[in-house]
């Protein structure tokens, strides 16, 4: 099938790359010549494990190609998808490019030949894609809908692992405006063999929400449980949590073999969910349960629980070491979870402000993230963490289980080491090292004791 991408940011890139290497023939709009400029040189603007390498191979055996021109891009496929930014401004969805790109495609879309099927990607509230996205087409192309098809088709993608995700889907659901709009989608992934579910716009629209409003919800949930447990002598929220996990509800036996599923990842405390979808769409979907005269209590304490996370990092760091005006701490992981360069709404901006608003003196590493305004992000952790008085693990990096802790204290000034993810639990570090992990109660005495 000849499909059209609007938008080259993570989800439209991922889609249309995945789309033709299970053989469409797909053209990538952008509106930005650089962003389009990248894809056809094959890269990407954003890391994603697999991506460039598929995006690469696609290239070269013509199944796709990206350009500006988005009337002529939608007027000679038989399907767009809509794949643009829906950003939070104070709180509330941004709305304002999807409406752009609906309105060019509409201009497309009229006088086009044939059956053409218009496809929202993009994350938005119950009620954008039969409102404000088919009124915007159907004012543009100069024909009511039915006369093409609209269809909600969410994504599940995580990233770092966006690709497989996409590859081996769990599930397809397709919110349809009618029966024709949601078979011809459903042609689409006719490769998948995956439950495909048949659906309304809105009840698309709202499962996406749903999908990232639980997995936030048992971040916090976790993170609820460390801070209790940081107050409590005596209890380790990683125990806790173990024990929970352990319910045959959540962790099954099958044939005598415990089943671990995937969503007990989010069962772990640490400091804070980030990135592009968790945090913009718990605010959207509160937002939107406000315009409904819906009080969203539980959505309202997940966010307040998530944002308060980061500050008990640097509270950790201050009760450890002192006051920390005139110290130099070590921010150890910037992305918002490891395997991607993913640096929106990171726990670690979150620290970053606070420690400066303390008076620190920040230098930071990340394996992928090389830069960032107003920080020093060095090209090693030995030079973070050279002279430090402390150091903050903030993201996960595999890469720090195996480092040297031994000859890393040498170098600090103080060796202090805030485990905000507890990801060296299990790693022995040096009695010289102070390791606070989160989820735990330590003494609040000068520097504190190992743990």
């Amino acid at each position: 099938m000849r499909i059209a991408v609007i938008g080259t940011g993570y989800v439209g890139l991922v889609t249309a790359t995945c789309l033709a290497h299970i053989g469409h023939d797909v053209v990538c709009v952008d509106t930005q010549p650089a962003r389009v400029a990248a894809v056809n040189e094959s890269k990407p603007v954003f890391y994603e494990p697999g991506l460039a390498e598929m995006l690469a191979s696609v290239l070269r055996e013509g199944r796709l190609r990206a350009t500006g021109a988005t009337a002529e891009a939608v007027a000679s496929s038989d399907m767009t998808f809509l794949a643009v930014g829906t950003p939070c401004r104070d709180g509330e969805i941004d709305l304002s490019y999807l409406s752009s790109a609906a309105a060019e495609v509409g201009r497309g879309l009229r006088g086009a030949a044939g059956y053409k099927v218009v496809v929202v990607k993009s994350t938005v509230v119950p009620g954008t894609t039969d409102t404000l996205v088919r009124t915007i087409l159907e004012r543009t192309c100069d024909r009511p809908a039915g006369h093409f098809g609209l269809a909600m088709n969410p994504e599940f993608l995580r990233e770092g692992s966006a690709v497989a995700d996409f590859m081996e889907p769990d599930r397809i659901i397709i919110g349809q405006w009618d029966d024709a709009s949601g078979r011809k989608l459903a042609e689409v992934y006719g490769a998948f063999d995956c439950l495909k579910v048949f659906t309304t716009l809105r009840n698309a629209e709202m499962t996406k929400y749903a999908s990232n409003a639980l997995l936030a919800t048992l971040v916090s949930f976790s993170n609820e449980f460390a801070g209790l447990c940081e107050a409590t002598p005596g209890t380790d929220v990683e125990e806790v949590l173990h024990g929970l996990q352990l319910d045959r509800r959540l962790s099954p036996l099958h044939a005598g073999e415990r089943v671990t599923p995937g969503i007990l990842a989010y069962l772990r405390a640490g400091c804070g969910f980030g990135g592009s979808c968790l945090p913009k769409d718990v605010s959207a979907l509160r937002h939107f349960a406000h315009t409904q005269g819906v009080a969203s209590p539980l959505l309202d304490a997940v966010s307040a629980v998530n944002a308060a996370r980061p500050a008990q990092l640097v509270a950790m760091a201050e009760d450890t070491v002192g006051s920390l005006c005139g110290t130099t701490i070590a921010v150890l992981g910037l992305a918002f979870k490891p395997g991607t360069d993913d640096l929106r709404d990171s726990p670690a901006l979150a620290v970053i402000a606070e420690l400066k608003r303390k008076g620190a003196e920040i230098r930071s590493y990340d394996p992928l993230v090389t830069s960032l305004a107003d920080v020093h992000v060095c090209g090693s952790v030995q030079e973070a963490i050279t002279g430090t008085d402390a150091a903050i693990i903030v993201t996960a990096w595999p890469e720090f289980v195996n480092l040297d802790w031994s000859a890393l204290a040498l170098l600090m000034r103080h060796p202090v080491l805030i485990d905000g993810r507890n990801a060296l639990r299990g790693v022995a570090t040096p009695k010289s090292v102070t390791r606070v992990a989160i989820g735990k109660n330590f003494e609040k005495v000068g520097v504190a004791r190992a743990h």
